[in-house]
C-alpha cells in the first residue's frame, strides 16, 4: 500500500533520477540536489559518473571540490578547468589529485589554459599516469612539439606511432629528447631523404 505523504519525485528509480540530474549543468544546483536525501545524493553521484565533458571554466573552484567532482567522473573525455573571470584555483596538489582518477587515462582533451598555480611538477604528475596513451597519434605528437616549442623531452613508449612521424618531431624542435633512447638511436640511423 503506497503511502499518500510522499511526492511522486520519491518513487522514481535511482537511475532515472541520475538521468534527470545528468542535464542539470550547474554545479551548485546539483550541490543541493545532492542534499536532500541519501537518494538523491547516490544519483548525483551517478549522473557525474555518465558525464563525459566537465568545464569549471567560470566557476570558483578549488583543487578539492575539483577533484571530488573529477573523482565521480568515470567516463570523463574533455576537462575544462582553465581559469576565467572568477578564477579556477588549481595548484599542483589538484592536479596530482586529478591525475589519480579513474577517468584520467580516458581524457581526451584537458584545458589548463591561464592556470598560474600549475607548474612542471604538477604536469609531471599527469603526465606520468598518462604515459601509456595508446590513441595518441601522429597529429597530436606534431602539435604538442609545434605548440610548446620549450618541449625539452617526450617519452612515447606505448604510443603507436610511425617511425617518420618522430623524424617531424626533431625537425620542429631539433633539440627534443624523445625517450625511450633506443627510439632515438633508431631514428639517427635512417637516411635523410
Amino acid at each position: 500500500m503506497r503511502r499518500y505523504d510522499e511526492a511522486e519525485i520519491d518513487h522514481l528509480p535511482i537511475d532515472l533520477l541520475a538521468h534527470i540530474f545528468a542535464l542539470i549543468t550547474c554545479f551548485k544546483d546539483l550541490a543541493q540536489a545532492s542534499g536532500v536525501c541519501r537518494k538523491w545524493k547516490q544519483a548525483v553521484k551517478q549522473s557525474m559518473a555518465r558525464r563525459e565533458r566537465l568545464s569549471f571554466a567560470g566557476w570558483k573552484m578549488d583543487d578539492d571540490s575539483t577533484t571530488r567532482l573529477v573523482l565521480y567522473a568515470y567516463n570523463l573525455k574533455e576537462l575544462d578547468i582553465s581559469r576565467s573571470r572568477w578564477g579556477c584555483q588549481i595548484t599542483d596538489t589538484g592536479l596530482y589529485q586529478i591525475s589519480l582518477a579513474k577517468c584520467v587515462s580516458n581524457l581526451t582533451s584537458i584545458s589548463l589554459w591561464g592556470m598560474t598555480g600549475i607548474t612542471d611538477k604538477g604536469v609531471v604528475q599527469l603526465t606520468i599516469v598518462l604515459w601509456s596513451c595508446r590513441h595518441v597519434s601522429e597529429s597530436g605528437l606534431l602539435v604538442l612539439v609545434s605548440k610548446c616549442r620549450k618541449l625539452a623531452s617526450i617519452n612515447v613508449w606505448g604510443t603507436r606511432v610511425p617511425l617518420h612521424c618522430f623524424i617531424g618531431l626533431l625537425a620542429i624542435s631539433p633539440a627534443l629528447q624523445i625517450k625511450p633512447k633506443e627510439l632515438q638511436l633508431n631514428i639517427e640511423q635512417v637516411p635523410v631523404l
